[in-house]
């Protein structure tokens, strides 16, 4: 009996398979129903500039009931705060390190008592070092991985299990292409982003028995700001850097429609399928006349 049950089991497999291909085929070409956020408290990590500035933007049009910022520089999230209340929407903002373990589970608390449950959370917080590895200080290399890495441990630890509770929440993580295809001289960036990624997936599938709380994880190319500034492609005509106007629409768009996985921009998706084709020997190649083998020479980031 059970060996019949295996073998059907078996042999429905593909049926299946074949059915959440066609399913997101019609996903992709149809209107979705979008979720409302008029009832959604929003936090987002690294709120005060860059591509964080513009996600509090994006989810104070798209009807957030408040957007809460959190980051380590005051004067950033207090103007960003400003901007953001102009436009009718309530907003605050708290100084925070997430990756101070101690100082996430605090300001938790504190956010809660003041403003209420957080409902989306986006943890878009991050740093690069941007240098090799043998040039790189200690400090600064537990810095990356403390703040974009770990700090997405705390943040979730804090405020899922009440998602949990309400059966309403989404957790979303900016991650990067670089964490599914690394670069020289961003050694601390490509490592704490790779950690992320499989954070955001194993909390993915984790997460599917669980009505009403769902994840995204966007995987953005270069994004033009000042993060990443003195960064230069070979060919930035053909590979120009994103518009983070756009990779906070998309953003907002992947959390109003449940999308898990977001590539910026799509082309993005042949670089994975190159790479699991590939010799190495031609993955260098591409590396090389593409331009990303050299590309953080140049690099100076925030000044």
């Amino acid at each position: 009996m059970m060996e019949m049950k295996v073998l059907g089991c078996a042999l429905l497999f593909p049926l299946q398979i074949f059915l959440c291909i066609l399913r997101a085929i019609v996903r992709f070409f149809a209107r979705q129903k979008r979720r409302d956020l008029g009832t959604d408290v929003v936090l987002i990590t690294g709120g005060g500039r860059g591509i964080g500035r513009h996600l509090a933007k994006e989810f104070a049009k798209q009807g957030a009931r408040k957007v809460i910022l959190w980051g380590r520089t005051e004067k950033c999230l207090k103007e960003t705060c400003e901007e953001i209340s102009m436009t009718g929407t309530e907003c605050h903002y708290f100084v925070c390190d997430v990756g101070n373990r101690e100082e996430v589970y605090q300001q938790a608390k504190v956010l809660r008592e003041k403003v209420g449950d957080v409902t989306i959370l986006v943890n878009n917080a991050a740093v690069v070092h941007g240098k090799s590895l043998m040039d790189s200080d200690d400090d600064a290399l537990l810095k990356t991985q403390h703040i974009n890495t770990l700090g997405q441990f705390w943040t979730t630890k804090a405020f899922l299990p009440r998602m949990l509770e309400l059966c309403n929440g989404h957790v979303v993580c900016i991650n990067s292409i670089l964490s599914l295809s690394s670069i020289p001289g961003a050694i601390d960036y490509c490592t704490s982003k790779a950690s992320s990624y499989a954070f955001m997936e194993s909390l993915t599938l984790g997460l599917l028995d669980c009505p009403g709380v769902g994840c995204s994880t966007v995987l953005p190319f270069h994004t033009d700001t000042e993060m990443f500034q003195g960064m230069r492609v070979r060919f930035p005509k053909l590979f120009p850097p994103l518009n983070p106007e756009m990779v906070a629409e998309r953003t907002v768009d992947a959390v109003r429609t449940n999308t898990a996985f977001v590539v910026l921009p799509w082309t993005m998706h042949f670089l994975v399928i190159l790479k699991s084709l590939l010799p190495q020997s031609a993955l260098e190649e591409i590396h090389k006349f593409s331009g990303s083998y050299t590309c953080m020479n140049t690099f100076k980031g925030r000044t």
